[in-house]
């Protein structure tokens, strides 16, 4: 997942040429890869209290409903898997042996058809790097109706597949794929339109995601219960009534640009101190109306201020960032490289064993989400049993996300960033040992673990980021390992050409190296931050020591109440911090 689900309002990025970290009230939220590159925005961002509350309501609702039904589609793909393989879809790949044997998948069809959610999953993490870029310089509404178009593409594609004269299905499948990051990234601004709810909003939007991949499971039942009749090319027109709802939605609704921050907010309050008496006054010889300008100005001033204090709410900024320097402190490794410039920092082993253990994981998920059935056929030499696990499988993946955002919120926040990456190893080995086990019960834990455990990686990794790295330069780091990352799961064709010719489609084989090579990195990581971590609180501890003033009782040296306390100036003007000590 993303920074979405770790980051409050009050976590906001400035443009990512400033080398350091800025406090935590203003820093601006962006996905932007290449900051100042660009160009500026050339709107700026709107405050939630000069739009009606109503609207602001309206503009979530709308955002949940077509995240839900577009934003993470393509991972339903072991749902849509089965409908595919009813149709024929890429049958023209089998061999005649193969048709004459009757298999229920042969060897092409599998490899072009997992070919295809490859190919999506990857442009859904590189495709992140333009999202921020266009988001930060168009805003929100292009955005979305970017996300609109291509879902439209996909859709026409995938619908009109057979009678192209050209493979549509898998750049119908990448242009599902491509709008679904350009609507959801977008989205994340709407948690400033009610600041008090702004975790709530996000793990709404990050449920409706995580939820969407259920879409093609509730496909896939009508089109069993139709015997076939409610054909693909039936269903992907019918879909066409979401790019056309989310368009409207971004021309009617949805605001043109995003909505401004906590800090931004908070810093208006501010600036507004000043508003009330201008140095232009000075020109004005009318008395009264210099008055009754500033009083204008007074009222103006007010009347902000206490629309702004309504829409925070009674936590105050200083009481907010006060929450979140102690989630800093608890993680243990909060600003580790903040400061460096980002090719210092990729070039570290926080970098270096981070994108590794992205990269390994990411291509597990995939791999696994891809062949889930194949893996439990050849297990269980059954395929109704097989057939079963998927169909477990396809519930469990969209309700897993849901039920366990919370969870990791709690998780994140109050233990350490050692904790959570020996927990996300721990799991993932589990995981993979449950995987290999040839019973019912250990396919039904394994899937349990999984869809639990995806969304805890993809939010713990966003997390990470952001306190090792800062926030100056999340957007080319964070970027830069979720773009390998993806690169990196085009060898999943490598993994299923290998399962299939070389282990004879035994997924024993590829499942232990991954598991090992997983178990390896891991370990490493969770070393590497649990020694530096250590390093960093007894560096901070002996800052703190280092900075601190020994006070001394007044009298303690005899000259009574003339040395107030230590380091400062006697009333004979001789500096007793001279002759004071350390400690």
């Amino acid at each position: 997942m993303s920074l979405s689900e770790r980051l409050t309002t009050m976590e906001e990025y400035q443009p990512w040429s400033r080398e350091a970290s800025p406090d935590s009230r203003h820093r601006k939220m962006s996905f932007n890869p290449v900051g100042t590159w660009t160009e500026a925005a050339y709107e700026e961002p709107v405050g939630a209290f000069e739009v009606p509350k109503w609207k602001r309501m309206l503009q979530v609702l709308c955002a949940v409903i077509y995240c839900l039904f577009a934003a993470g589609v393509v991972f339903g793909y072991a749902a849509i898997k089965p409908v595919l393989l009813e149709e024929g879809v890429y049958k023209d790949q089998c061999t005649k042996e193969e048709l004459d044997n009757e298999v229920l998948v042969c060897y092409g069809q599998e490899i072009r058809l997992n070919l295809m959610f490859t190919v999506a999953a990857v442009s859904t993490n590189v495709v992140a790097l333009p999202v921020g870029t266009i988001l930060d310089r168009f805003g929100p509404r292009v955005s979305g109706i970017l996300g609109a178009c291509f879902i439209t593409i996909g859709s026409l594609l995938f619908a009109f597949s057979e009678e192209l004269p050209v493979d549509g299905y898998i750049p119908g499948y990448l242009f599902l794929a491509l709008g679904g990051p350009f609507i959801f990234i977008s989205s994340f601004q709407l948690s400033n339109t009610f600041p008090q709810y702004s975790g709530l909003i996000l793990a709404l939007l990050t449920g409706a995601f995580d939820t969407s991949s259920a879409i093609f499971l509730a496909y896939r039942l009508i089109y069993q219960a139709t015997d076939g009749g409610f054909t693909p090319k039936k269903f992907f027109l019918v879909y066409l009534i979401v790019p056309v709802y989310i368009l409207l939605v971004q021309i009617f609704v949805m605001p043109s640009t995003s909505y401004k921050t906590v800090g931004e907010l908070v810093q208006k309050v501010e600036e507004s101190a000043n508003e009330v008496i201008h140095d232009s006054d000075d020109e004005i010889q009318d008395e009264d109306m210099v008055r009754r300008l500033q009083e204008a100005r007074r009222q103006h001033r007010e009347s902000v201020v206490s629309q702004i204090t309504e829409l925070l709410g009674t936590k105050d900024a200083t009481e907010l960032t006060k929450e979140e320097a102690k989630k800093k402190d608890i993680s243990g490794v909060w600003g580790a490289l903040h400061g460096r410039s980002a090719s210092e920092q990729i070039r570290t082993w926080w970098f270096i064993l981070i994108m590794l253990f992205t990269v390994i994981q990411m291509l597990r998920i995939n791999y696994f989400v891809a062949t889930v059935r194949s893996q439990y056929t050849y297990l269980f030499h059954n395929p109704e049993r097989a057939k079963e696990i998927n169909n477990f499988f396809d519930v469990a993946l969209p309700l897993g996300g849901v039920i366990s955002v919370p969870f990791i919120g709690l998780l994140l926040d109050n233990t350490s960033t050692t904790f959570c990456l020996a927990v996300l190893v721990t799991v993932a080995t589990a995981i993979g040992v449950l995987g290999i086990i040839a019973q019912p019960w250990a396919a039904y834990a394994s899937i349990c673990l999984f869809v639990i455990y995806r969304p805890l990686y993809y939010t713990a990794v966003s997390d990470y980021s952001a306190k090792v790295f800062g926030f100056a330069t999340f957007g080319k780091v964070y970027g830069l390992i979720i773009c390998l990352a993806g690169l990196f799961n085009f060898t999943q064709s490598a993994l299923d050409a290998a399962t299939h010719r070389k282990f004879h489609s035994d997924p024993v084989p590829i499942n232990v190296i991954l598991l090992s090579a997983a178990l390896l990195v891991g370990i490493a990581l969770v070393g590497y931050v649990f020694k530096k971590s250590h390093r960093i609180l007894r560096d901070s501890i002996e800052e703190e020591a280092e900075g601190a003033r020994e006070v001394l009782m007044p009298g303690a040296n005899g000259s009574g109440t003339g040395v107030r306390d230590y380091g400062t100036v006697n009333g004979n003007g001789n500096d007793e911090g001279s002759r004071g000590r350390r400690h």
